[in-house]
Order: C-alpha cells, then sequence, then structure tokens
C-alpha cells in the first residue's frame, strides 16, 4: 500500500516562579478550586454567548498556570482513597505484561527489524540482525533476553528519552540499503518533531537537524529524503527535500498545499517506482506523483481535484503494464475499486471496476505487492482482508480467514515488494493478538506470534476461555439499529444487573474494532460488562454511518449513546447506580453532550482529553485543526444555521442548574494540540460554578494529546483512570477465580 505520511503544537508550558492563584489556594486541597470570571461576550450571527472562563486559555499566565496546579492538587487529594485499588490495577498489570520481550522479526532488504523491550525500561531499543539466507523467509528465533548472533541495537529510546520527561517518535526510516536512519523526536508533546540522521554503519550521528517537522520522513536512494511541515495552524501542508550532505538552509519545497481544509503528505509506492504526494481534507482528495525511474520526470497530477469525491492510488503490474489500482467514492459512499493505466486519469469513469460499490461493505484500504493485492473491507460492522494473486493477470478475491467472526484482521509488516509470505495481525475481544504468515505458493497459514499474556498477581494463568463477547443490537430513537459489543467474564449472567463501562467515539468514521486489552482484564475480573456503543459518526457500518454523525446529524452520535445506556437498563443487565461513561477526545465531546442530556443514567462519566468547547473552537480559524474540521462538525464561522445546530449541543454551553449531572473525571495534558487542555479546564469550571457539580480535573504538565509518556507512567495513569471508574460502579473487588 502506498504509505503517505499524514495524521495527526504548541509551545512548552512555562511554569517556574509561578505565584499562588487568587481564585485558590493551592496549598488548600480539601476545597474545589473556584476559578474566577471574567465575563466575555462572542457575538457571531446576532448571537451572544457570554463565556466567564475564557481567560483559562492564556498559558502563559502565571495564575491560569496556578489555577490548573490547584485543579490537580484537589484531584490527587480526593482520589488518595483509590491508590490501593490502583496500586492493584497497576500491579496486575505490570504482571500480565512479558516486560523484556520482544517483537516479531520484519524482513527488509537484508536486515530482519525488530524492537526490544526490557523490564524496568520505559521504551524499546531497535535492533537488526543481517538476512543468513535471502531464500530463507522464516523469522529468525531470537532470544527475549539475549542479543542475537551480529544483532544491532541502532536506536535505543531509553538512551534518546534521558533527561526529558515527555518522549515520543515521529518517525524512524531507515534506507532500503540499511545504512541511514532519519528519526524525529518530541520532548514537549506538542507534537512538532525535531528531525536528525544517524549512519548506520559507524553510528554515528550525521549532524544535520530539522526542527519543526511533522510525522514521518520518506527516504528516496539512501542520501535523500522528503518530510512534511505545518503551518501556524499545525497543518501539514508542505513537503520539502533534505539531501544529506547539504545545508538544510538549502532543502527544496517540493509540494505545498494551500487551501486551508487539506493536508498535504508524501509516501513510496512499495514497488519503489512511485513517489505520491496527496492532498485531502475529510471529504475530496488530490494526488500527484513522480516517476522516480525518470530523471527528467515532473511531478504530475493524477487526477485534479472534485469536492466530495475521495481517491486513492497504488502502483501494480499486470500481465508487464503499469496500473493504477484506484479506490474511489465517486459511484457510491462506500468506494469501488478499479484499475487504470499509469498515468494522468482524465476521468473516474475510465476507470475499469474489479469490485463494484455495495451498500452493506465499505472499501477502506488496499495494500498492493509484486504479484498481490490486499483488499481491507468493512463487513458487518468488522473489517476483514481479501486476497487477490495478480501474477497471471487479473482474477477473484478470496476471503482471509482465521476462524472468529467478530474480530479484527488486516495485513501489516509486510516491507517487501516481492515476498513468498504475507503477514496478517488478527485479534478480538478475548484473543490476544496473534501474527500469522500466509503462503502464497500453497495458502497454507503459519502462527509465528501470539500476544503472551501472563498470570495474575495470585498465580492464576490467564485463558481465552474465561471471557466472553457477543454483539448486541439497540434501537436508536429514530429506527436505526445500532450495534453493541459486550465483552465480561464467562460466568457473568448478563440477565442480571452488573456494573458495566460503557464506551463511545463515534466521529471521524474512526470504528471502535475488536481488539485485545490487559486493562480489561482488570475490570472484568471485578464483574465489569465493557460495553461499545458503536454510534453514528463512526465507521462500523460504511460511509452513511459517518455521514449520519456528523455537521447538521451530529446529534445521532449523542442519542444512539443514550439509547444504548437506556437499552442496557432495560433488559435489567445493569442500572444507573452501576454505570459508567467513557470517551475521550471527540468522544469526550460525546461524554460532554451525555452528561447535559442523561447524566441521570450514570454513576459516572469520565472524559478523557474532551473536545468539549467545540463551537468556541470552530469559531477561531488560528487555532489548529479548525478549519479542516469544518468538514467534520460544520462552519459555525460562516453559516448561522450550522452556529445555532452546535450551540445546541455544545457541551460546555448547555450546562444548567436544573440538570443531575453525575460525578464526573475530566483527563487532559497542558501541551495538547489537539484538544487544548483549555477546553476541559472551562467545562469543569462552568460545571462545578453552575451546577454544584462533583468533577475533577487530572491534568499532565508535560505531555499532549497522547497522554504521559513511557509504558510504566501510561500503566499509573491507566490504573488510576480505571479505579476512579470501578469505584463509582461499585465494583472494586476480584471475583472467585471461574470454575
Amino acid at each position: 500500500m502506498t504509505e503517505i505520511n499524514g495524521v495527526a503544537g504548541e509551545s512548552p508550558d512555562r511554569r517556574e516562579d509561578t505565584p499562588a492563584n487568587p481564585s485558590a489556594n493551592p496549598a488548600d486541597t480539601t476545597q474545589a478550586p473556584a476559578a474566577k470570571k471574567e465575563p466575555k461576550n462572542r457575538t457571531f450571527h446576532g448571537r451572544t454567548f457570554v463565556d466567564e472562563y475564557e481567560w483559562l486559555r492564556d498559558k502563559e499566565s502565571p495564575e491560569v498556570l496556578a489555577h490548573l496546579a490547584a485543579e490537580e492538587a484537589y484531584t490527587v487529594e480526593n482520589t488518595k482513597h483509590l491508590k490501593p485499588l490502583s496500586d492493584a490495577i497497576f500491579n496486575e498489570v505490570k504482571s500480565r505484561v512479558q516486560e523484556t520481550d520482544m517483537s516479531l522479526p520484519v524482513r527488509s532488504g537484508d536486515w530482519w527489524y525488530f524492537s526490544r523491550s526490557t523490564e524496568g525500561k520505559d521504551y524499546p531499543a531497535m535492533c537488526r540482525i543481517p538476512v543468513s539466507d535471502p531464500s530463507d523467509w522464516t523469522p529468525p528465533v531470537v532470544d527475549p533476553d539475549t542479543p542475537g548472533e551480529n544483532e544491532q541495537v541502532f536506536f535505543d529510546c531509553n538512551v534518546e528519552a534521558e533527561g526529558h520527561k515527555f518522549f515520543s517518535l515521529g518517525a524512524a526510516s531507515v534506507t532500503l540499503d540499511g545504512t541511514r536512519l532519519a528519526y524525529s523526536v518530541d520532548t514537549a508533546g506538542d507534537e512538532r518533531f525535531t528531525m536528525r540522521f544517524r549512519d548506520l554503519t559507524t553510528g554515528e550521528e550525521i549532524g544535520e537537524t530539522i526542527p519543526d517537522v511533522f510525522y514521518g520522513a520518506t527516504w528516496v536512494g539512501n542520501d535523500t529524503v522528503y518530510y512534511q511541515k505545518v503551518d501556524a495552524a499545525w497543518r501539514p501542508h508542505e513537503v520539502w527535500r533534505h539531501t544529506l550532505g547539504t545545508s538544510v538552509d538549502n532543502d527544496e519545497l517540493i509540494f505545498r498545499e494551500d487551501d486551508e481544509k487539506f493536508w498535504a503528505g508524501v509516501g513510496r509506492t512499495r514497488s519503489e517506482r512511485y513517489l505520491m504526494f496527496a492532498s485531502s481534507s475529510k471529504v475530496t482528495s488530490e494526488i500527484w506523483y513522480l516517476d522516480l525511474e525518470d530523471p527528467a520526470a515532473e511531478l504530475t497530477c493524477a487526477l485534479p481535484r472534485e469536492k466530495g469525491v475521495e481517491y486513492g492510488l497504488d502502483h501494480v503490474v499486470v500481465d508487464g503494464e503499469d496500473y493504477w489500482l484506484v479506490t474511489h467514492n465517486k459511484n457510491g459512499v462506500n468506494s469501488e475499486l478499479g484499475y487504470h493505466p499509469v498515468g494522468p486519469i482524465s476521468s473516474l469513469a475510465d476507470v475499469i471496476p474489479l469490485v463494484p460499490h455495495r451498500d452493506d461493505a465499505r472499501i477502506e484500504g488496499i495494500d498492493c505487492f509484486q504479484n498481490h493485492v490486499v483488499l481491507e473491507v468493512r463487513e458487518d460492522a468488522v473489517s476483514k482482508s481479501y486476497l487477490m494473486n495478480i501474477a497471471d493477470g487479473w482474477s477473484e478475491f478470496h476471503k482471509v480467514d482465521f476462524g472468529e467472526s467478530i474480530a479484527t484482521v488486516g495485513a501489516a509488516g509486510n516491507s517487501e515488494w516481492n515476498p513468498p509470505v504475507l503477514r496478517f495481525v488478527f485479534t478480538s475481544f478475548t484473543t490476544p493478538t496473534r501474527v500469522y504468515e500466509i503462503d502464497l505458493a500453497t495458502g497454507e497459514q503459519h502462527l509465528r506470534r501470539e500476544q503472551e499474556v501472563l498470570p495474575d498477581p495470585d498465580g492464576r494463568p490467564f485463558n481465552p476461555a474465561d471471557y466472553k463477547s457477543e454483539r448486541m443490537w439497540t434501537t436508536a430513537t429514530d429506527g436505526t439499529e445500532i450495534p453493541v459489543s459486550l465483552i465480561s467474564r464467562a460466568d457473568v449472567d448478563l440477565t442480571k444487573e452488573n456494573p458495566v463501562l460503557l464506551y463511545g467515539y463515534g466521529s471521524y468514521e474512526s470504528s471502535m474494532d475488536p481488539g485485545f486489552s490487559v486493562f480489561r482484564l482488570s475490570m472484568m475480573d471485578r464483574g465489569v460488562v465493557y460495553a461499545i456503543a458503536h454510534v453514528r459518526g463512526g465507521g462500523e457500518m460504511g460511509r452513511l454511518w459517518y455521514d449520519h454523525g456528523k455537521e447538521l446529524t451530529k446529534k445521532n452520535t449523542f442519542t444512539d449513546f443514550i439509547a444504548v445506556a437506556d437499552d442496557l437498563i432495560s433488559r435489567g443487565m445493569t442500572s444507573p447506580s452501576k454505570m459508567v461513561a467513557e470517551g475521550g477526545s471527540a468522544g469526550g465531546m460525546l461524554m460532554g453532550a451525555v452528561a447535559n442530556m442523561a447524566g441521570d443514567r450514570f454513576a459516572g462519566i469520565e472524559a478523557i482529553v474532551p473536545f468539549v468547547d467545540p463551537l468556541t473552537s470552530m469559531l477561531m480559524p488560528e487555532l489548529p485543526l479548525t478549519i479542516t474540521e469544518w468538514e467534520e462538525w460544520g462552519d459555525p464561522l460562516h453559516e448561522p444555521a450550522v452556529y445555532d445546530y452546535m450551540a445546541e449541543y455544545a457541551p460546555y454551553e448547555n450546562i444548567t442548574a436544573d440538570k443531575t449531572y453525575p460525578p464526573i473525571l475530566a483527563v487532559t495534558s497542558l501541551n495538547d494540540t489537539r484538544v487544548l487542555y483549555v477546553e476541559p479546564a472551562k467545562w469543569v469550571a462552568k460545571l462545578r460554578d453552575v451546577a454544584g457539580a462533583n468533577v475533577l480535573l487530572k491534568i499532565d504538565m508535560e505531555s499532549g494529546h497522547g497522554g504521559v509518556s513511557g509504558r510504566y507512567k501510561k500503566w499509573e495513569q491507566g490504573a488510576f483512570e480505571t479505579a476512579w471508574e470501578l469505584d463509582r460502579m461499585g465494583a472494586t473487588e476480584l471475583l472467585p477465580p471461574r470454575q
């Protein structure tokens, strides 16, 4: 598959010599911080909203930082009783994870690449072993505790993270000949990376540094790398070319996207023949290409953008001819797959169909190899993979089947153009991740690796049969059937009242696919039913599922979630005193809306980096992501109807004293670029003042949208959040071992 770098800051925080917040004494952690009020009128389209807490947006203000510190201190004080439970969960997770471990080696060029994790260390080390026999594609067996023969550690994240409270890797890309590494690092949490280079033959740094780059790095040859830069609103809008041995000041701008709704990315086809440049908004795409085998080739547009039309390209060779494999939604929202000779495409009508559009299946992507094509399709609310052999021309796709229906399957770890095997990853809610290889000549499946889950602290071994998952359907207010995933201990009776964690997201066509979680075991072992509401706005049921939960249909996301909660209660599976809701980012907005609309259904709500002030953010085009997000939420800045619609559901604006709010835990980070800390900070302040809500703000002052870095800190944070939820559900004690 053609890999395009792109997808999802701010400056590091300043906390030195921070004075006390006049509105809350940080020394008095028994009283909830009371943020001062500074009324500020926000007027658009003749509508005025009085915002009393907008002053909290100034992250450079000592007063703001002091208030945030007071919030954190209050949260710490008021959750001290959770520490024994939090510690227990941390130890459960730690005991179940093989801390000293390694990934399954992936073959690329003359090397097998893998990562090592070591007990006591937060980050992995990247390693490689030379390929000893080019004809042998069986991954080498390497002892997790002992370096293999001729093993090289070429990048140790633990070494690079020394001296930093936060560490994140944005790129780690090795040239095809294995001689050079391009890597980028973020030590602030704001997702602005600094790129550096390393000579892997000597282990020495090359010495050239490129600041403020986006995710990813794409090599062409062994001395030229392409990278992305972001604009002031954190939009990747430019692709630059750097040649090792030259000054960064002489880097060339190769591609620029001026439309603020579009993000620009770059990647190479697996065939190594074409360099692809992609511009895409939420609903429209355009791709340019450069023939790497033609020194005189110029950057060429494959198909000019057409509003509302999304397409993707990859390169295949069939019967000796070069073709584009094209996915596009011109003839149907769920997309179709076809082919076209390499070169400019005058019209999508000229693309010859291979897989036509279907109302009941969403084409999500393709992965191309010399003799095979992998097609990723979403059917029955789960992702599935299909394989076509093109060695002798176009043929039929055949399903890649590993025997479990409610599961996630996808190709992964395949870097070579012409491998004799293809690798697929399989997981489910109850099955730890497995890596299979399919022999392309025989079709045989070989299990190469399975995630090991160790016994719990009491020595009880993990048994997948101790847990179960099933699919439930809830009827929404408009009659739409909403899929709901239920995961629990096998001996938990779903016809009786149980503690329930109800999770939801419902935005960006993102699907909450089946996947295994060690943290979820700690919940289920305490009798919790983990329920996932696959609400509209997500992608579980195809593109229309997304389209019917965005912009002027966004309220469907919230009413779907509430319908699921009501259904769980009406079935007797749980009760409002035993059910907790959770969502993060855009799912945090869902939590905020649900708190306003149906807070009485829950014993608690956790909102992680929550997007709870969406109308304010969407009215500020200077903020990161705002303009690109207008195609997700609508454009309230220019469209009064959108303004009014968003004003009806925006969580922050709809807090009132006459509603019942359960206890709420909001989690955020100071350096979050995607959802600024100010949104949950304002939300918490208003909930406390207007509604008298029992609400806590947990804020990390060193990280960004993804939370704290380092696996042990992440486990600690996850254990704390899980403990809070279990406490609210009244599910703090472990069930007896299943007989």
